[in-house]
């Protein structure tokens, strides 16, 4: 019987280096990476779309797509004619947030060549979605408001606090808190622009739709770039103690 069961032992490490090749190799193009990247706004896109947004033609978008969902990174739907894929899952978002991050400390970056992409690049590192949570210097400035005020806790893991738990369900985040999910409540992200935490999870999420919800924030169209409103400005620091240099 033991000799049955040591076959099975030595091939597991092989079985879990080949899937973790074969997932990694998914995302070694920089045409697939860069739908990945586009897609982290949390839409879902049409293959059209992303061809224009990755600049290659609708045909060479469409096999590099299909082996994204073959990979387990993008899920698919189709309506009528229309093929719509997305991000798989929050997960698949952090993965690729994460490895964003680490490869901004190792390559040179690119030059901006115009006024616009200048611009766009400031955008997106002030505020952005990751997914559906907030990102960029914005995202990072919250959630280092919500741990100074002692609303979330990291002293022993991260960790709403009694204050913490009021103050989300006060500002329209109850949703959140009373229905429990396979996804973690709190989560940290690690920001690839700013290159620190800031707050993902089911509460990271319900926290950004009530910012938009209010008016407090808005996104930018075509882009995932967001932005705080004078509204906002207004309001934020009158709950929360966070510099408003952040955001635009």
């Amino acid at each position: 019987m033991l000799s049955t069961l040591v076959p099975v032992q030595e091939e597991t490490p092989v079985v879990a280096a080949a899937s973790i090749a074969a997932f990694a190799a998914a995302l070694a193009d920089r045409t697939r990476a860069s739908m990945c990247l586009a897609l982290l706004d949390g839409r879902a896109w049409t293959a059209g779309e992303l061809a224009r947004h990755a600049r290659v033609a609708r045909s060479t978008a469409s096999e590099h797509l299909s082996a994204l969902v073959r990979a387990g990174l993008l899920s698919e739907e189709r309506q009528g004619r229309h093929r719509y894929v997305r991000l798989a899952s929050p997960d698949v978002a952090q993965l690729v947030e994460d490895l964003a991050a680490a490869s901004a400390g190792t390559q040179h970056p690119t030059p901006q060549t115009s006024l616009r992409t200048v611009r766009a690049a400031r955008d997106l590192a002030a505020a952005r979605t990751c997914y559906d949570h907030l990102a960029g210097a914005l995202g990072v400035a919250i959630f280092d408001a919500l741990l100074a005020t002692d609303l979330i806790s990291d002293r022993n893991g991260l960790a709403l606090t009694p204050a913490g738990w009021t103050w989300f369900h006060d500002i329209g985040c109850g949703t959140a808190l009373a229905t429990p999910t396979r996804r973690p409540l709190l989560r940290t992200c690690l920001d690839w622009t700013e290159r620190r935490a800031h707050l993902a999870g089911a509460l990271g999420a319900a926290l950004h739709q009530q910012l938009l919800h209010r008016g407090w924030t808005r996104t930018l169209t075509g882009t995932r770039a967001v932005t705080l409103t004078d509204h906002g400005r207004t309001a934020l620091p009158s709950i929360l103690r966070i510099a408003l240099d952040a955001g635009g």
